[in-house]
Protein backbone atom coordinates (compact mmCIF):
# COMPACT_ATOMS: atom_id res chain seq x y z
CA UNK A 1 0.00 0.00 0.00
CA UNK A 2 1.17 3.18 -0.99
CA UNK A 3 1.56 6.10 1.58
CA UNK A 4 -0.40 9.10 0.94
CA UNK A 5 -0.26 12.39 2.96
CA UNK A 6 -3.26 14.66 3.12
CA UNK A 7 -3.12 18.42 3.51
CA UNK A 8 -5.45 21.07 3.66
CA UNK A 9 -4.83 23.44 1.30
CA UNK A 10 -6.82 26.57 -0.14
CA UNK A 11 -7.14 27.14 -4.04
CA UNK A 12 -6.75 31.43 -3.97
CA UNK A 13 -6.78 31.75 -7.52
CA UNK A 14 -7.04 30.18 -11.06
CA UNK A 15 -6.03 31.96 -14.01
CA UNK A 16 -7.39 31.36 -17.39
CA UNK A 17 -5.94 33.01 -20.68
CA UNK A 18 -6.04 32.12 -23.81
CA UNK A 19 -3.03 34.59 -24.74
CA UNK A 20 0.41 35.01 -23.66
CA UNK A 21 0.63 38.46 -21.86
CA UNK A 22 4.69 39.15 -21.17
CA UNK A 23 6.65 38.18 -24.05
CA UNK A 24 9.11 40.73 -25.98
CA UNK A 25 10.63 43.88 -23.93
CA UNK A 26 9.13 44.82 -20.19
CA UNK A 27 9.63 48.46 -21.49
CA UNK A 28 7.08 48.10 -24.45
CA UNK A 29 4.33 46.93 -21.70
CA UNK A 30 2.83 43.73 -21.27
CA UNK A 31 -0.16 42.82 -23.99
CA UNK A 32 -3.50 43.56 -23.51
CA UNK A 33 -5.29 39.68 -23.20
CA UNK A 34 -7.88 38.89 -21.85
CA UNK A 35 -7.72 36.75 -17.91
CA UNK A 36 -10.15 35.35 -16.11
CA UNK A 37 -9.63 34.76 -12.39
CA UNK A 38 -12.09 31.53 -12.74
CA UNK A 39 -14.18 29.82 -10.02
CA UNK A 40 -13.33 26.96 -11.55
CA UNK A 41 -11.44 25.07 -14.43
CA UNK A 42 -11.67 22.42 -16.43
CA UNK A 43 -8.19 20.51 -16.98
CA UNK A 44 -7.68 17.32 -19.72
CA UNK A 45 -5.10 14.57 -19.38
CA UNK A 46 -2.64 15.54 -21.30
CA UNK A 47 -3.49 18.80 -22.58
CA UNK A 48 -4.11 21.34 -19.99
CA UNK A 49 -6.61 23.83 -18.58
CA UNK A 50 -9.20 23.98 -21.15
CA UNK A 51 -9.17 27.72 -22.30
CA UNK A 52 -5.83 28.39 -21.06
CA UNK A 53 -2.70 29.42 -24.05
CA UNK A 54 -0.71 26.66 -22.52
CA UNK A 55 -3.54 24.19 -23.98
CA UNK A 56 -3.17 21.30 -26.39
CA UNK A 57 0.16 22.55 -26.73
CA UNK A 58 3.21 20.41 -27.73
CA UNK A 59 6.04 21.85 -26.17
CA UNK A 60 4.43 22.13 -22.82
CA UNK A 61 1.85 19.03 -22.73
CA UNK A 62 4.20 18.22 -20.14
CA UNK A 63 4.28 21.08 -18.30
CA UNK A 64 0.86 22.85 -19.15
CA UNK A 65 -0.73 23.86 -15.29
CA UNK A 66 1.73 26.27 -13.17
CA UNK A 67 1.19 25.65 -9.24
CA UNK A 68 2.27 28.27 -7.06
CA UNK A 69 2.27 29.43 -3.35
CA UNK A 70 1.18 32.54 -2.29
CA UNK A 71 3.11 31.81 0.70
CA UNK A 72 6.14 32.46 -1.57
CA UNK A 73 4.91 36.06 -2.89
CA UNK A 74 4.35 37.14 0.67
CA UNK A 75 7.59 36.16 1.46
CA UNK A 76 8.68 38.15 -1.44
CA UNK A 77 6.73 41.37 -0.51
CA UNK A 78 8.02 41.27 2.57
CA UNK A 79 12.39 41.20 2.03
CA UNK A 80 11.54 43.68 -1.52
CA UNK A 81 9.51 45.70 1.42
CA UNK A 82 7.01 46.29 -1.78
CA UNK A 83 3.76 45.15 -2.10
CA UNK A 84 1.50 43.32 -1.41
CA UNK A 85 1.82 41.48 -4.79
CA UNK A 86 -1.48 41.10 -6.82
CA UNK A 87 -1.01 37.17 -7.42
CA UNK A 88 -2.18 37.37 -11.33
CA UNK A 89 0.51 38.75 -12.14
CA UNK A 90 2.90 35.84 -12.08
CA UNK A 91 0.56 34.52 -14.55
CA UNK A 92 0.38 30.84 -12.61
CA UNK A 93 -2.79 28.89 -13.32
CA UNK A 94 -2.98 27.45 -10.03
CA UNK A 95 -1.89 29.68 -6.43
CA UNK A 96 -2.42 27.74 -3.74
CA UNK A 97 -2.60 28.54 0.08
CA UNK A 98 -0.99 26.22 2.62
CA UNK A 99 1.16 24.05 0.01
CA UNK A 100 5.04 23.40 -0.14
CA UNK A 101 5.77 22.33 -3.74
CA UNK A 102 9.32 21.45 -4.50
CA UNK A 103 8.93 18.53 -2.86
CA UNK A 104 6.47 17.31 -5.45
CA UNK A 105 9.21 17.57 -7.94
CA UNK A 106 8.76 14.00 -10.04
CA UNK A 107 6.09 12.68 -8.33
CA UNK A 108 2.18 12.64 -9.12
CA UNK A 109 -0.46 14.05 -6.32
CA UNK A 110 -3.84 14.84 -6.68
CA UNK A 111 -5.68 18.22 -5.89
CA UNK A 112 -9.21 17.32 -4.13
CA UNK A 113 -11.46 20.52 -4.23
CA UNK A 114 -15.51 21.35 -5.00
CA UNK A 115 -16.35 17.02 -5.00
CA UNK A 116 -13.62 16.45 -8.00
CA UNK A 117 -9.70 15.43 -8.17
CA UNK A 118 -7.55 16.04 -10.28
CA UNK A 119 -4.29 14.20 -10.79
CA UNK A 120 -1.02 15.76 -11.62
CA UNK A 121 2.64 15.11 -12.26
CA UNK A 122 4.86 18.20 -11.20
CA UNK A 123 8.16 17.77 -13.24
CA UNK A 124 9.51 20.78 -13.28
CA UNK A 125 9.87 24.16 -11.22
CA UNK A 126 8.84 27.16 -12.45
CA UNK A 127 11.25 29.93 -13.31
CA UNK A 128 10.03 33.20 -12.80
CA UNK A 129 10.85 35.70 -16.18
CA UNK A 130 12.32 39.03 -16.25
CA UNK A 131 9.01 40.57 -16.36
CA UNK A 132 8.63 39.78 -12.62
CA UNK A 133 10.81 43.18 -11.83
CA UNK A 134 8.48 45.43 -14.18
CA UNK A 135 4.95 43.65 -12.92
CA UNK A 136 5.80 43.29 -9.28
CA UNK A 137 8.57 45.38 -7.95
CA UNK A 138 12.43 45.79 -8.81
CA UNK A 139 14.50 43.06 -7.55
CA UNK A 140 10.78 40.52 -7.79
CA UNK A 141 12.69 38.43 -10.48
CA UNK A 142 15.88 37.56 -8.29
CA UNK A 143 13.58 37.05 -5.22
CA UNK A 144 10.92 34.75 -6.87
CA UNK A 145 13.93 32.13 -8.38
CA UNK A 146 13.53 29.04 -5.95
CA UNK A 147 9.95 29.63 -5.11
CA UNK A 148 8.56 30.59 -8.51
CA UNK A 149 6.30 26.94 -8.45
CA UNK A 150 5.53 24.19 -10.19
CA UNK A 151 5.32 23.32 -13.75
CA UNK A 152 2.55 20.35 -14.12
CA UNK A 153 1.13 17.76 -16.55
CA UNK A 154 -2.24 16.61 -15.97
CA UNK A 155 -2.86 12.66 -15.69
CA UNK A 156 -6.10 12.71 -14.94
CA UNK A 157 -8.07 15.64 -15.58
CA UNK A 158 -11.59 17.24 -13.95
CA UNK A 159 -13.02 20.31 -12.27
CA UNK A 160 -10.55 22.33 -10.16
CA UNK A 161 -12.08 25.02 -7.89
CA UNK A 162 -11.49 28.05 -5.86
CA UNK A 163 -12.28 27.45 -2.21
CA UNK A 164 -10.97 24.64 -0.02
CA UNK A 165 -9.08 21.68 -1.36
CA UNK A 166 -6.99 18.99 -0.20
CA UNK A 167 -3.80 18.30 -1.65
CA UNK A 168 -2.95 14.34 -1.65
CA UNK A 169 0.65 13.53 -1.96
CA UNK A 170 2.94 10.85 -2.14
CA UNK A 171 5.63 12.62 -0.05
CA UNK A 172 5.62 14.55 3.27
CA UNK A 173 5.36 18.17 2.86
CA UNK A 174 5.52 21.03 5.30
CA UNK A 175 3.21 23.35 4.71
CA UNK A 176 5.49 25.98 7.02
CA UNK A 177 8.03 26.04 4.42
CA UNK A 178 5.44 27.06 0.98
CA UNK A 179 7.48 30.79 1.01
CA UNK A 180 10.57 29.03 1.20
CA UNK A 181 12.72 29.48 -1.94
CA UNK A 182 14.34 25.79 -2.74
CA UNK A 183 18.51 25.84 -2.95
CA UNK A 184 18.91 26.17 -6.77
CA UNK A 185 21.22 23.61 -8.05
CA UNK A 186 24.36 25.05 -9.17
CA UNK A 187 24.90 25.40 -12.85
CA UNK A 188 26.82 23.15 -14.97
CA UNK A 189 28.43 26.26 -17.07
CA UNK A 190 31.35 27.75 -16.04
Amino acid sequence: MTTEYRYDVEVLHLLVSPAHAYFGRAREGAADVPTADAAHAELVSGKGIVGDRFFGKAAHMDAAVTLFAVEALESMAAELDAGPFDPLLTRRNVVLRGAELAPLLGHEFTLESGGDAVRLKAGRPAHPCAWMDEMLAPGAHKAMRGRGGVRCQVVSGGMLNRGAAVLVSPVPLDPAKAGDANVLRPSRLP
